[in-house]
């Protein structure tokens, strides 16, 4: 005899000798209530599909999520991070306070277990994930700290800066002071760490994107003025929006401004950047792309509709972590979201009443937060 279904279900016997009678199970269709308007199929953790956050008393300017999807951190004008949970009702959870100004970017180790913050007081801050307590300070730029980021796959211990003092700064957590400096011409607003932790990635208001030998520490090539033009070794000439120079080796023929976010891709390939030009580009950083002339240009793609005003904020941008979508802050107060293969725009949210200055991916769920001039963080799923 087959097994009874659930109570929900209804039974029919069969027909014939009473001792030998079977059961068969039939499908009962939900009720009407489950295809009401606004019943969904849910993608993620999140108690509602849609969440906005409020808490900070200043405009929030940074995002990040834990390497296991767990906690989300904002980092606002008013000093502090707010740590959330990034499933549920999205409970504040702690505050991370100490510095004295604005907290401009921030980043989790890729344990999880510290949190380190980019401040406009020229200190960095190293937080216990778990507690909220600071127990490290890394003290040394002489300017504002626009820009941190870690090594995914290095020791968690390792972190660079990049300031207003016109350096990138390499810190590690279990010495004191700075373990290296790279000194630009001008200051720098952005900053990524490859993968492997042997090389480095400065943007600024040259319109440069530079990449940096850890190990040797000198400079091993410049791309140019978010135009798509590239030279090597570098050996290149610094453009300014306000001058034009003649060269035969190569030409400026696009809208160049700063730098300000850069992110790399998870498999470490191809670099994201997002510019006061209005464009996000991808970049491919790869070693074996071939730089001689007519060769394969490292510019690989542009993406257009955010913008940028006259606040001249630093707007991030990110990967999904498939590596399919990119996202960047906007001033037009809408998250933009872009499709990585074909530079399409794939979603456009409102809802922000303030300049957009962070967008993230969550690392686990198909779920994005976005961070406002308007001090909310909105959180929500993708359908």
């Amino acid at each position: 005899m087959a097994a009874e279904g659930p109570s929900s279900k209804r039974q029919r016997h069969s027909d014939g000798d009473e001792h030998q009678s079977s059961t068969v199970t039939l499908y009962v269709p939900p009720s009407d209530a489950d295809h009401g308007p606004h019943s969904k199929i849910r993608t993620s953790s999140l108690a509602s599909s849609t969440m906005k956050l409020s808490g900070h008393k200043g405009s929030v300017y940074c995002l990040a999520y834990d390497p296991l999807g767990e906690v989300l951190c904002s980092g606002s004008f008013d000093s502090t991070c707010l740590l959330w949970n990034a499933g549920g009702n999205c409970q504040n959870i702690n505050v991370l306070s100490g510095h004295k100004n604005a907290i401009l970017d921030v980043k989790f180790t890729n344990d999880s277990e510290k949190i380190i913050t980019a401040s406009a007081d020229y200190n960095l801050g190293v937080y216990d994930a778990m507690t909220g307590t600071r127990i490290k300070r890394f003290m040394g730029h002489k300017g504002i700290v626009n820009a941190v980021d870690v090594c995914i796959d290095g020791p968690p211990s390792l972190a660079v800066s990049a300031s207003d003092d016109r350096t990138a700064k390499l810190w590690d957590a279990r010495v004191r002071g700075e373990v290296g400096s790279f000194a630009d011409e001008y200051q720098i607003t952005a900053v990524a760490y490859a993968n492997d932790g042997n090389v480095v990635y400065t943007g600024g208001i040259d319109n440069c994107i530079t990449a940096w030998d850890v190990r040797e520490m000198r400079k091993l090539m410049t791309m140019k003025g978010h135009s798509g033009r590239y030279c090597a070794n570098g050996i290149c000439t610094i453009f300014f929006p306000r001058f034009k120079f003649s060269t035969k080796s190569f030409s400026i023929n696009r809208n160049i401004d700063t730098i300000t976010c850069l992110s790399l891709n998870p498999k470490g390939t191809h670099l994201l950047s997002n510019s006061m030009d209005g464009t996000l580009r991808t970049w491919d950083v790869r070693p074996f792309v071939d730089d001689a002339a007519g060769g394969k240009k490292r510019h690989d793609k542009t993406f257009l509709g955010g913008t940028h005003n006259a606040e001249k904020g630093l707007l991030n941008c990110a990967w999904s972590s498939d590596g399919t979508m990119v996202t960047g802050g906007s001033a037009d107060c809408v998250v933009h979201i872009w499709d990585e293969f074909s530079a399409e725009e794939l979603y456009c949210l409102p809802g922000h009443s303030g300049c957009v200055n962070a967008v993230i991916f969550h690392p686990k769920e198909n779920v994005i937060a976005s961070a406002s001039s308007d001090k909310s963080i909105y959180v929500g799923e993708l359908s």
